[in-house]
């Protein structure tokens, strides 16, 4: 097998270089091509990656003018060479091992499976982001997801994206370019229902960095939250608890604090909320021996609340779109019962 290597971009010149040095590393026979799908850089991204295209073949620039992640993926597979059967997906902004490729290949190819995703770890540069990292690597944090706190290689329904076997890719459409987040769980509930199987290999080890502010952790989690009731909407998918929480705490929160203002005793479940948090990260702070780990309770609950808020949006908005559509129907209904027609 020899994959054809796909890098979304937007501004990433602080990382392509390196990520593209180290996947040339791997020979050709592993990484057939790579495709750098770059939504528009203005920092030099597209200039970095068009010298490395004119020194190796396997290197070529994908425009991608709908700038998302999904669509740059997207495009670069209808463009990808037909002679590669498996599509490995590569963000710039992570840190991968320089075999990579190679034992995504072997993955597959032992498993059987028609995807392979990855175990994910976050890890910051200090302060903040470190703080963040923690949060992030917790169950507390991440509920306790297979690719996130798994440490046993198995069968999923969802993980981190790594490897395709093309042939089903294609077959399933592609990324759905409508969602603003949650793209990869949303395909993987499709390739599921065409039958394919998704391995997590817990022993390719992929680092990602995470936000370093607040206000980023925020934004990026109300979009993981819209779009996870984007894609349990769309496919009829049952929320698993740790899904379920972040919206019963938003709405615990929120309401709890504008009750407060009839009944200042209601300020008892944020107080008792927050509390917990900072447990938790007075646990982190013992077990990393370093006191800036209790900056992870504000990421925390940025994470729950942001989630949770973004969830319960779509899912306001999705009720409110749905309505009409039930209203019409039942009309329709109503008017063939009137003129006696079958329904």
């Amino acid at each position: 097998m020899t994959a054809t290597v796909i890098i979304p971009t937007l501004n990433e010149i602080a990382h392509i270089d390196t990520l593209l040095a180290k996947l040339l590393g791997e020979p050709a026979t592993v990484v057939g091509e790579i495709l750098v799908a770059d939504g528009g850089s203005s920092d030099g991204t597209r200039e970095a990656v068009s010298a490395f295209a004119r020194r190796s073949p396997r290197v070529r620039l994908i425009d991608n003018p709908e700038r998302i992640q999904a669509a740059g993926v997207n495009r670069a597979v209808a463009a990808a060479d037909r002679r590669f059967d498996v599509i490995v997906r590569v963000d710039a902004h992570a840190l991968y091992p320089a075999d990579y490729v190679a034992r995504l290949l072997e993955s597959l190819d032992a498993s059987k499976a028609d995807s392979v995703v990855v175990q994910l770890t976050t890890r910051g540069h200090g302060g903040f982001q470190r703080a963040i990292a923690i949060a992030q690597n917790s169950k507390i944090g991440t509920g306790g997801s297979a690719h996130r706190m798994g440490n046993v290689s198995g069968w999923v329904e969802h993980g981190h994206h790594a490897a395709f076997r093309r042939a089903l890719f294609e077959r399933a459409g592609g990324y759905d370019t409508s969602f603003e987040a949650n793209e990869d769980a949303e395909l993987d509930a499709r390739l599921r229902a065409l039958g394919g199987r998704i391995w997590l290999d817990t022993t390719i080890p992929v680092i990602y960095y995470p936000r370093a502010t607040l206000s980023g952790l925020a934004r990026q989690y109300f979009r993981y939250g819209s779009g996870r009731a984007r894609t349990s909407y769309k496919h009829g998918e049952r929320l698993r608890l740790r899904q379920m929480l972040p919206p019963v705490v938003a709405l615990a929160i929120g309401f709890s604090l504008l009750g407060a203002i009839l009944l200042p005793a209601l300020l008892v479940i944020p107080l008792l909320y927050a509390l917990v948090l900072l447990a938790a990260s007075s646990l982190f702070a013992v077990k990393e021996r370093w006191l800036g780990a209790l900056m992870a309770a504000p990421a925390l609950a940025t994470m729950h609340i942001a989630w949770g808020a973004g969830f319960l949006k779509r899912k306001a908005l999705q009720i409110r779109t749905r309505k009409p559509m039930i209203d019409t129907e039942i009309e329709r209904v109503r008017g063939a019962e009137r003129s006696g027609e079958a329904i």
